[in-house]
């Protein structure tokens, strides 16, 4: 792969260098290169050195521009105001450049510097319950963060949390015992998800019913805690039941949602059951936990209750019994010691950010977090309804995620079939499932995660507007051009002037890894995704603004279609990193 320099990054070179020619006292100093509105590029760092030097920046900022040297790359620097400069690149460099990506598999963004392990944790249903509206964000955010991440060399390894230990598993075991066909298969071969979720529900509401109900029911079933707690042979492996049964309804909606969720990767809470008791030791003997009235626990000078007492995190409770705490620092000790993790991200709810905050500080003072090993939360908001409040069905209840899904691959169906012009009912069916499940994720990642979003299905599937539709179909606008092309070659051509609608554009697509490496950076997938929206609008603009098969020359046919196969390729390559198919045809 042969990784190329970005104009800006080739102009930031250029600047530094003349800085330094003119200015041998200023050092190393940063021309502070941005985009602009008057011209490609403005530079303002001009105006702090000339403070620094007590100089005239005007008079400063001709000096740099003298020590230019003529090339192909800057066709026009200007001084203006008190001292900017306005740069304007050659065509010919624009053209050469998008050349160089387009000659690349990977669009000639390089691999990160200092690439490392992170382990995110994304993803995490609950044994035996169903998937709500609530456990999308985690899911479609993590995995989001998955691609970029390896897309930039980094090794990633997945690990999906799922809640399968806790009290609850007493009760369920128990009623399986003295009911034991009550996770039974129609067909042992081919069970669906929603079979594998309709058992498990019906088997939850009744036993519940009768714990609640049936004061013996209930001491069985605490005794049966005890009997899972202490690794009894039979009830380890009925749980193991609940966890594959499970699984079939958590794969079947992944699947859905068009990730992919490996089995290795599914470590539970029950995963870290033998550390517990270790990683309580270590914390007590460090001195970093303390007994509190029985239980042990960490406390932090800034963490106080509404009543200004200290709140601690409880590590192990009074009876024994180990909270969400310890399995937590313990998936730390884990993740840091066995898998080699530099950076630790976690998907999960804002709500649960003090937990976080206090667990992540916990674990660097004992040690397993420092200097070299960071961990995160990427914190994110609440999925709301149009009316702006949380999300919840007519009757009050959590929307099941599938009903969601199917909802949105439903309406989609309905605007490709609108659209449709030679269409199987079979291709329509498989794009609308790509432009459904596209419109919920986009919906989803254009917004940053920290804040609430309002699920829309109508904003979500339409063809205007910041959607993943009016991306997909951008990408299938181009491909239909390319297809009706015949002889006429995607070919660039260095010495073809263009149009300031070409410019805009050209200058948007070399920008394509620098916001790659900006979204892998800072954790934040809305960045590609505003990038790619920005992308198919200013091709939007090109192409009502320039003919492509009807352009003046064979020429400029061949330099224009250049331009519209690298919007593509880069559209296809930002999308399936965000997890979204494109559809060459819609």
């Amino acid at each position: 792969m042969a990784s190329v320099p970005s104009l800006a990054s080739t102009v930031q070179q250029r600047l530094a260098d003349a800085l330094s020619a003119a200015l041998p006292e200023a050092g190393s100093a940063d021309p502070l290169l941005r985009r602009s509105d008057r011209a490609d590029f403005q530079a303002n760092g001009i105006l702090a050195l000339a403070k620094k030097l007590k100089g005239n920046p005007r008079e400063l900022a001709a000096k740099v521009v003298e020590s230019l040297p003529a090339d192909d790359v800057l066709r026009e620097i200007e001084v203006s105001g008190p001292g900017f400069l306005n740069i304007t690149i050659s065509d010919k460099a624009i053209t050469g450049t998008l050349a160089a990506r387009a000659a690349d598999d990977r669009l000639g963004v390089p691999f990160a510097e200092g690439t490392g392990t992170t382990v995110i944790d994304y993803a995490q249903p609950n044994v035996a319950k169903e998937m709500h509206v609530g456990h999308l964000r985690s899911a479609v955010i993590g995995d989001a963060m998955v691609r970029i991440l390896e897309f930039t060399g980094e090794k990633v390894v997945r690990r999906h949390h799922i809640g399968d230990w806790g009290t609850q598993f007493g009760m369920l075991i128990q009623f399986l015992i003295e009911h034991p066909h009550e996770l039974d298969h129609k067909d042992e071969a081919a069970v669906s998800g929603e079979e594998a979720m309709s058992n498990l529900n019906r088997l939850y509401k009744t036993s519940r019913a009768l714990f609640d109900s049936d004061e013996e029911f209930k001491e069985r079933a605490r005794r049966r805690v005890v009997d899972l707690q202490s690794g009894d042979e039979e009830t380890l492996a009925l749980w193991q039941r609940f966890v594959d049964e499970s699984k079939i309804y958590f794969y079947s909606v992944f699947n859905k949602l068009d990730m992919e969720i490996r089995d290795p990767d599914v470590v539970g809470e029950s995963g870290y059951n033998h550390m517990l008791d270790e990683t309580c030791r270590i914390l007590e003997e460090s001195g970093v936990a303390v007994r509190s009235e029985g239980a042990l626990c960490v406390f932090f000078d800034d963490v106080k209750g509404p009543d200004g007492n200290p709140v601690p995190l409880i590590v192990r409770k009074s009876n024994g019994g180990y909270g969400y705490a310890a399995t937590d620092l313990s998936a730390i000790r884990d993740r840091v010691q066995n898998l080699g993790a530099d950076s630790l991200i976690y998907v999960v709810d804002a709500r649960q950010s003090l937990h976080f905050k206090m667990v992540f500080e916990t674990a660097r003072r004992a040690g397993w977090l420092n200097d070299k090993v960071k961990a995160v939360q990427l914190a994110f908001g609440t999925v709301l309804g149009k009316d702006g409040k949380p999300f919840k069905t007519r009757e009050g209840e959590t929307v099941r995620l599938v009903d969601l899904l199917d909802e949105a691959i439903e309406r989609a169906s309905a605007v490709v079939r609108e659209k449709a012009q030679d269409l199987s009912e079979e291709e329509i069916a498989e794009r609308g499932a790509q432009v459904g499940i596209g419109a919920v994720k986009y919906a989803d990642l254009s917004t940053s995660a920290a804040r609430d979003y309002k699920f829309d299905l109508d904003q979500m599937v339409s063809l205007n507007g910041d959607t993943s539709v009016y991306l997909q179909y951008a990408y299938a606008r181009i491909q239909s051009i390319l297809r009706k092309a015949g002889d006429a070659k995607p070919q660039a051509h260095a010495e073809i002037g263009l149009a300031p609608s070409e410019r805009a554009l050209g200058l948007h697509i070399d920008r394509f890894g620098e916001t790659v490496e900006e979204a892998a950076s800072s954790y934040e997938p809305h960045k590609l995704a505003a990038y790619l929206y920005q992308l198919a609008s200013l091709y939007t603009t090109f192409y009502s603004e320039c003919p492509v098969l009807k352009a003046d020359t064979p020429a400029h046919v061949e330099n224009r279609l250049f331009l519209c196969d690298l919007t593509a390729r880069t559209l296809h390559e930002g999308m399936a990193l965000l997890g979204i198919g494109t559809p060459a045809r819609l």
